[in-house]
């Protein structure tokens, strides 16, 4: 089986989130990468330098530039004349353009896989992750988002694909970028830091979040996140949002500070291989997944262990 990977990056560099799309990629047959940008060629490098990746496509031009996705699917469903699957990593731009590659293939996306069972095989969470479906496939195409967590990530280096230039139609017409407002933190990024501190609508507001939470996170070089409730009373930006309508997490260490532990937001960070959860409500559904938990107000306890590290 041909496969093509949508390669996430930033037109210098290859997002971590890739890594883990060659590898279920690699469980299909050959892997080839597209990189889609304007003045990418620093990303197709390094994308043709990932152990696993047979070649790597490169379609430079200003139209790719946002990876809008008016734009980037056509391209894509263009090239699946020569490949069997096409997957892309369940990312914000991941599940923008999959689901328009698989409605001009006319063809059922199959979202979010946690593992490769066969040809045409997976595995999937539904139900918030309450429950594991095996679904089959019956389609001639293959269009499939990856969960990032579930998968080991390629290795970054010892490959040596070529690299191939190739053109699409360009500029759709159908939308245009206006502009990105972006966080910018020293910290490092949510989907791949090893320890992330996460808070809560217990926090109150956004001033009592910053006065907590983020001594904590610095102390441990950690990543910060937050519940749906806590990003929808307006404590901390979108982007900090853990959970199924945010981002999939699973670090070495997931500190949970005020947070109840609603299926949506435990869909996100189960996977944590330790949760740490400190709440005053000592029936809270978080302490159910909790490793080690903590019941006390975290207004005494949050600063007294920031103070010991």
């Amino acid at each position: 089986m041909k496969t093509l990977i949508w390669v996430e990056h930033d037109n210098a560099s290859v997002k971590d989130a890739t890594l883990a799309v060659v590898t279920a990629a690699a469980a299909l047959g050959e892997v080839t990468a597209l990189v889609a940008g304007a003045g990418c060629g620093g990303a197709a490098t390094a994308a043709a330098a990932i152990a696993g990746i047979g070649k790597v496509l490169k379609a430079d031009d200003a139209a790719y530039a946002h990876a809008l996705p008016e734009n980037v699917a056509p391209l894509i469903a263009g090239l699946m004349a020569g490949y069997d699957a096409f997957l892309a990593p369940a990312t914000t731009n991941g599940k923008n353009i999959a689901p328009r590659v698989a409605a001009l293939l006319d063809v059922m996306q199959i979202s979010d896989i946690l593992s490769v069972e066969g040809p045409k095989t997976f595995t999937r969470p539904i139900y918030a992750g309450n429950a594991i479906a095996t679904v089959e496939s019956s389609d001639a195409k293959l269009v499939i988002t990856v969960r990032g967590t579930a998968f080991a990530k390629a290795a970054a280096t010892g490959g040596s694909a070529g690299i191939e230039a190739v053109s699409g139609a360009g500029e759709a017409g159908l939308a245009s970028f206006v502009s990105a407002e972006l966080a910018k933190s020293e910290r490092p990024e949510l989907t791949s830091a090893k320890i992330i501190v996460s808070g809560g609508r217990a926090l109150k507001d956004a001033d009592t979040f910053k006065a907590v939470i983020l001594p904590l996170a610095d102390k441990l070089g950690a990543a910060v996140g937050a519940s749906r409730a806590a990003v929808d009373a307006g404590y901390v930006p979108n982007d900090y949002q853990v959970g199924q309508t945010g981002k999939i997490v699973a670090p070495q260490v997931y500190i949970a500070v005020g947070i109840s532990g609603a299926i949506q937001h435990l869909a996100g960070m189960k996977d944590s291989k330790t949760i740490i959860a400190i709440n005053k409500d000592e029936d809270a559904p978080i302490f159910q997944v909790a490793d080690f938990g903590l019941v006390a107000d975290l207004f005494t306890a949050v600063p007294e262990l920031t103070a010991k590290l």
